[in-house]
């Protein structure tokens, strides 16, 4: 995926799927991942980032590149230099 970053590392959880008669099967569950376009007025441009639905939700109080310190990933990995 040419472009697009994926910043955050969450990954799929498992458990069980529980039928009527409580027989288990293993199941995936997969994280809510979502491609985003993020302004960032620093570099007066716009990042596409491909991250959760909660941390957009946390993106959006606390900005981009306060998020990206504290998960110790460079803004210049997102943009491509």
């Amino acid at each position: 995926m040419a472009g697009r970053k994926k910043v955050t590392g969450v990954k799929p959880m498992f458990g069980n799927q529980r039928s009527f008669s409580m027989r288990a099967t293993r199941r995936k569950y997969h994280p809510n991942i979502q491609t985003k376009h993020f302004f960032v007025p620093e570099l007066d441009r716009q990042v596409e980032v491909r991250v959760t639905a909660g941390e957009i939700r946390t993106i959006d109080k606390i900005g981009l590149l306060e998020f990206l310190k504290r998960r110790g990933v460079s803004v210049h990995r997102l943009i491509g230099e």
